[in-house]
């Protein structure tokens, strides 16, 4: 398990900020102390009630009395502690999202916007790497779920049980990429079929019949998705295999010649990465991209617009993922959406597709 706080966001000149928390300002570090709420509360002459009531808003506090408050707070520098808020609040002003693999940009894409919109709604966020393991995902958050005011689970592995478990707690909870009906928590997704099914339909119309999908992990909702779409495409004329791979360059890498000796014409790899694998070992194998073998990912990282050939993929949109999730997250939990929302993925044709061979030739 791997923990970080998001430090993605704008920095503020004089300051340091740390993913949503609240500025440090240079005169504090300079001190070498953090300013206490009785120091202020000396300083504007009133009671330390009166200063935490006037700087969290609670109360209505005498104007000049809250005018004096401030004045202090600001010239000794004072910022409120987010552990203090929340022991009194009950709020920790900190948010959390989990991903199966930090290494994989597709969720650094989605963790960045969640990021920016939690830095301007004055939150902390906390980012958990669960090694696409479902216990130990499960074991992190049972964990945040009592250190953070709610919970982001992008391409969660949890059981559907664990799942239900979650909607029946008080922690809020949105699930990005994860589709299973019959659980009450609000999902976001990427609507993976229509994409898949165009790319096959790209696929066919280059003359392939025979193509075989280097699989993700089969504990993923949107690999299910994927191979929907792909098994759909056989009524187009697409004959297609699996062979187990995942989403990393090395599970592309390790896969790639048992894909090859499925005799297909087109590689359609789960992911972006595993499609960079695919082309590396191809290359050291002999075989031309797209010449001998076309190659697809999916996703549209950066990776599918440097690699060479550039990658025919799926652009997944990744950044209104990330916005939605968090709307979810922080809104009215009495008006949220019932049934998923789904935002459309869409193909984009690159380099690393072509004409399928001739037999024989």
């Amino acid at each position: 398990m791997h923990l970080i706080e998001a430090d993605l966001g704008v920095r503020h000149p004089g300051s340091h900020r740390f993913g949503g928390a609240w500025p440090v300002h240079d005169t504090d570090m300079v001190n070498n102390r953090a300013v206490t709420i009785s120091q202020v509360a000396d300083r504007a002459g009133v009671s330390t009630a009166t200063v935490s009531r006037v700087l969290s808003g609670s109360a209505v506090v005498n104007q000049e009395m809250a005018g004096r408050v401030r004045e202090a707070a600001d010239e000794l520098g004072y910022r409120p502690n987010p552990a203090a808020r929340g022991l009194a609040t009950g709020l920790h002003r900190t948010m959390a999202v989990v991903v199966p693999d930090l290494g994989n940009q597709y969720f650094y894409d989605i963790i960045k916007e969640i990021n920016i919109l939690a830095g301007h709604d004055g939150q902390r966020l906390v980012v958990v790497d669960s090694e696409g393991d479902p216990d130990t995902e499960m074991d992190i958050v049972n964990s945040l779920s009592a250190q953070t005011d709610g919970l982001i689970l992008v391409s969660s592995r949890l059981t559907v049980p664990n799942l239900k478990l979650l909607a029946s707690r008080k922690t809020p909870v949105v699930l990005v990429n994860r589709v299973e009906f019959g659980v009450d928590l609000p999902v976001v997704a990427a609507d993976n079929f229509p994409a898949m099914l165009e790319l096959c339909a790209h696929l066919v119309s280059l003359g392939h019949r025979r193509a075989v999908y280097l699989a993700g992990s089969p504990l993923t909702w949107q690999n299910r998705e994927r191979w929907r779409a792909i098994n759909q495409a056989s009524v187009i004329g697409l004959e297609t295999s699996t062979v187990q791979a995942d989403a990393t360059i090395e599970s592309g890498y390790n896969a790639c010649e048992a894909a090859l000796a499925t005799g297909a014409t087109a590689f359609i790899c789960f992911n972006d990465r595993c499609a960079v694998g695919v082309m590396t070992r191809l290359q050291e194998l002999g075989k031309g991209v797209p010449a001998d073998i076309s190659v697809t990912g999916f996703d549209d990282t950066d990776l599918s617009h440097y690699v060479r050939p550039a990658l025919t993929t799926c652009r997944s949109p990744k950044t209104v993922l990330g916005e939605k999730a968090w709307a979810l997250l922080t809104g009215d939990p009495d008006h949220r959406p019932n049934e998923p929302i789904m935002v459309e993925a869409s193909f984009v044709a690159r380099d690393s597709t072509a004409q399928a061979p001739t037999p024989g030739v």
